[in-house]
């Protein structure tokens, strides 16, 4: 911003003054020069572009007088006989004045050149206070400016750094919106532990934005300048996981016809996220552990030992505790991931926080369709605010853009009608699940009698074998 001022301003002051003038800055560089200079002295503004003082004169006294006079707090004006420029032999008279201003990185010499034809002495001394003069005058004009820009410059950073930081912790943290106390509880969970090296578990259920906040952990983090490095535990087959996370050699398996790097060893030095860690199959886990606790692996068909350094965040939506019991989930790698965990509210518990996301909605989906919803009536959003939303803000935005495209003219209308719920239904489990969790509950109730009378067979109507067989399947162990 200073530049900028100094070359509008210092070039119209300038201009004013009849005898050629110089200013230079501190690497004593001229910086401008009046077309006074450029009527007298054979040179171009193309050719004095950039150039040093020393470039246009061989005059060592010049030079260390000038040298001077940037060190020194003072201003100073002396005379010094000159070959100005190195075509010409005329004597010159330079006056220098100092300016410089507080608060403003910026100081800056003020040449002005006279004598440029042998004048009487009394001539040249009139000509030269007089130059002075005017040169005081705009110098004084010039430090006034300064000040005021430099005082608007403060004024302007401060207010922006305000408004950013208050944009930031009333509606968009890190790309996530929200106000409520229940968001701004995790937001105060994220500053603290965002610049350590702990190991982070973001609990929550689908929908709520765990990868959002993993991302904005990470963009927080002494690493932010690296990429943050993630997988979905959920999207992969049991058989690739493994050479997803920790790589493989050539030949490791069928398909492996190279050598490829898993995403711990992508990840070194950076932060890795493992969405939907409660998905990740029991014989790998140990191997996960391993990493956490030593920081070291080998990938598949390799016996050589890898060391990395990596921030790990985990993310499910599943109760790890209940996966423990049941047990899909190694206890001991539940205590190395929940070093420091981080619970996402539904969005039924931070209802205030509906109209700025279904202001975002709109206004984000209504530019990608070409629609031009500017109201919202109050009946659409009173519907949005008393439903449960069991899909969370994924299914919001789902909602609010079938409305969108319902919509014509510039009024918001809902696609369907949202049934509002006062109890909130579980969503459905599959059919091994609620087996499973039968024969546990049997076994419970037997106190893990499988076999014999009032046994776990017998009240099931199963051979025992038959029980044993499925309690391999689902995983079913004695605790």
């Amino acid at each position: 911003m200073n530049n900028d001022f100094l070359q509008k301003h210092a070039s119209n002051i300038v201009e004013k003054i009849l005898n050629p003038l110089l200013i230079l800055n501190t690497q004593l560089k001229v910086l401008f020069a009046n077309q006074s200079f450029y009527n007298i002295f054979p040179i171009t503004s193309d050719q004095l572009q950039e150039k040093f003082i020393s470039d246009l004169g061989d005059n060592p006294e010049l030079l260390e007088l000038l040298q001077k006079t940037i060190l020194q707090n003072s201003c100073e004006s002396f005379e010094v006989d000159c070959q100005f420029l190195k075509s010409s032999e005329k004597k010159m008279i330079i006056s220098v004045q100092k300016l410089c201003s507080e608060g403003v990185n910026s100081k800056l010499l003020i040449l002005s050149i006279e004598g440029i034809t042998r004048r009487r002495e009394n001539t040249t001394r009139e000509s030269h206070d007089k130059l002075e003069l005017q040169v005081k005058e705009h110098t004084k004009e010039l430090r006034i400016a300064l000040s005021k820009i430099s005082t608007l410059k403060n004024q302007l950073e401060l207010e922006q750094a305000y408004l950013q930081e208050e944009i930031k912790s009333q509606y968009n943290y890190e790309n996530i919106i929200g106000h409520s106390d229940e968001i701004n509880y995790v937001f105060y969970k994220m500053e603290q532990i965002a610049g350590t090296d702990s190991n982070v578990l973001i609990l929550g259920e689908t929908g709520t934005g765990k990868e959002l906040i993993a991302r904005a952990i990470h963009n927080l983090s002494k690493c932010k300048n690296r990429p943050l490095v993630k997988i979905n535990c959920a999207t992969l087959p049991p058989t690739l996981i493994e050479s997803e996370l920790f790589g493989h050699e050539k030949g490791a398996f069928t398909s492996a016809n190279k050598r490829q790097l898993g995403r711990f060893e992508i990840a070194n030095g950076t932060t890795l996220f493992l969405d939907e860690i409660g998905e990740l199959p029991l014989e790998l886990q140990s191997k996960l552990l391993r990493v956490i606790q030593d920081g070291e692996f080998e990938r598949l068909g390799s016996s050589q030992t890898i060391k990395v350094n990596v921030r790990l965040i985990a993310a499910t939506n599943r109760n790890l505790k209940k996966e423990i019991a049941r047990g899909r989930f190694r206890e001991d790698l539940w205590y190395r991931l929940n070093v420091f965990p981080i619970i996402l509210p539904p969005l039924r518990d931070r209802k205030g926080d509906i109209p700025l996301l279904v202001y975002f909605y709109v206004r984000k989906i209504s530019r990608k369709l070409g629609k031009s919803i500017k109201i919202i009536p109050t009946n659409v959003m009173n519907a949005l605010q008393n439903y449960q939303w069991l899909g969370n803000i994924r299914e919001l935005e789902n909602v609010i853009e079938r409305a969108v495209l319902n919509s014509f003219g510039t009024k918001l209308c809902l696609a369907e009608k949202l049934e509002s719920s006062q109890t909130i239904l579980a969503a459905p489990k599959t059919l091994k699940d609620v087996e499973r969790e039968h024969i546990l509950l049997v076994l419970e109730q037997t106190k893990w009698k499988v076999s014999g009378k009032e046994g776990a067979a017998e009240i099931l109507g199963l051979n025992r074998s038959t029980l044993r067989a499925k309690m391999r399947k689902l995983g079913i162990d004695r605790p």
